[in-house]
């Protein structure tokens, strides 16, 4: 991407798209996940309608906030790789001459 709001590239929009969609996938995955390892025993098992309730509340409390967690931290982590000059970039080659230079 050029630098201070230049255009980005189709390849780069494209890059952009996988990401969000990655991030939003996993942690749509990860928030059912974890929503089902604390509220599911209130299913499994016979306990009381507060019990219940309760379960439910903290199973869905806890899986929103990994889920906002989890998309967060994808889209940081891909926004440092892009600054960084990550994908698309030659790693350094000791003794050799770099081909763009």
């Amino acid at each position: 991407m050029a630098m201070y709001g230049g255009r980005r590239s189709q390849a780069e929009r494209d890059a952009i798209t996988v990401e969000i969609g990655y991030a939003l996938c996993s942690a749509a995955f990860a928030a059912a996940l974890l929503f089902g390892a604390v509220a599911g025993p209130a299913f499994a098992f016979d306990v009381s309608a507060g019990t219940r309730g309760t379960l439910v509340a903290a199973g869905a409390t806890a899986a929103a906030v990994l889920f906002v967690a989890r998309v967060v931290s994808v889209l940081v982590r891909f926004g440092q790789r892009k600054a960084a000059g990550g994908e698309g970039s030659q790693p350094s080659q000791p003794g050799r001459t770099n081909p763009d230079s």
